[in-house]
């Protein structure tokens, strides 16, 4: 691994159009979160409830180190103020994975969303990830932690 224990990532450009939109930067110098741009030959509109589109971003992340993942997110602004999320909320990127990345777009907005070619439509973040030694228990052996099992809201609070 390289300097500060980060890994080294390739970026393999499969649209020549991305060095042209400014791909690959963060959108500031403290940005966690690296712009993603919507590879489309043309404008693509998503229409309320219509199943989510896959949309190119027209490169592969060679990750390769286990101990880290990419996850791909929505811009905050386009899903506030227009309803464009992402159709599987976050996106996984394993690091073992060296396919396409496509980002999934889904509108939940009343009214139909546009999406240009070269719009920067998601945002990708690197991360490190904990994978613990899993132990399979039996119901009776797990020791009670004092909280019940309701699931959502359970705490209280």
């Amino acid at each position: 691994m390289s300097a500060g224990d980060l890994p080294e990532v390739g970026l393999r450009l499969l649209d020549g159009r991305l060095t042209g939109w400014g791909f690959p930067r963060w959108g500031s110098a403290a940005a966690a979160g690296l712009d993603l741009h919507a590879c489309l030959d043309g404008p693509l509109t998503l229409d309320p409830g219509t199943p989510a589109a896959l949309i190119p971003a027209g490169f592969a992340v060679l990750i390769r180190e286990p101990g880290w993942c990419g996850l791909v997110f929505p811009r905050s602004g386009r899903g506030h103020r227009d309803g464009l999320i992402l159709g599987n909320g976050t996106g996984v990127i394993d690091a073992d994975y060296e396919g396409p990345l496509m980002i999934s777009a889904w509108n939940r907005a009343a009214i139909p969303v546009r999406i240009e070619p070269g719009e920067r439509i998601a945002q990708l973040v690197f991360t490190r990830v904990a994978r613990p030694s899993l132990t399979v228990l039996d119901g009776d052996e797990v020791p009670g932690s004092g909280r019940g099992h309701g699931g959502f809201g359970s705490s209280g609070r």
